[in-house]
């Protein structure tokens, strides 16, 4: 099964809710969360908490990450949110980058096939890609519960495609 990693910001709300949702919608895949600039070992927030709710979805045991080389060693999909990410990537994790796609982009382009996953992120030639501006989530923080509940319900429907498609 695939490892996939979720990569935010402060690993506080887009990647939680992704890798939760990811986990509900395909539990048999390896799926974790991670941030950039993240404090490692701090909860989720409150308003990330009450959107999964709307879902009926939840991760009590949710600690913050910071982004690690052994993180980028154990994904074989890095799936990002904003340029930001990409960047951050490309300066710490180079050897990465192929590996690396927006959620928006990956939930389009991978093909329904029965080859591997590292076949078809191959020829998606991720690491020649410039992130896009239709391929950003925004960034919930320091919204309203609205913001979160409409960013989780972005990111419910992205993930969802993806399940299908891995």
């Amino acid at each position: 099964m695939p490892n996939i990693l979720f990569l935010c910001t402060g690993n506080a709300a887009r990647s939680v809710m992704a890798t939760t949702m990811m986990r509900s919608e395909r539990p048999e895949c390896n799926i974790r969360g991670a941030g950039t600039f993240s404090i490692s070992g701090l909860p989720m927030s409150q308003r990330t908490r009450t959107a999964l709710a709307k879902f009926n979805l939840s991760d009590p045991n949710h600690k913050s990450h910071q982004l690690e080389e052994q993180d980028c060693e154990w994904a074989d999909l890095i799936i990002i949110f904003e340029r930001e990410h990409q960047e951050y990537i490309s300066r710490h994790h180079a050897n990465s980058l192929s590996k690396v796609s927006s959620l928006p982009r990956i939930s389009r382009e991978l093909e329904k096939t029965n080859e591997s996953l590292s076949t078809r992120l191959d020829k998606l030639r991720l690491a020649e890609k410039n992130f896009e501006q239709w391929e950003e989530v925004i960034d919930p923080a320091g919204g309203d519960q609205g913001i979160f509940d409409s960013c989780a319900q972005e990111i419910n429907s992205l993930v969802h495609e993806l399940a299908l498609r891995l």
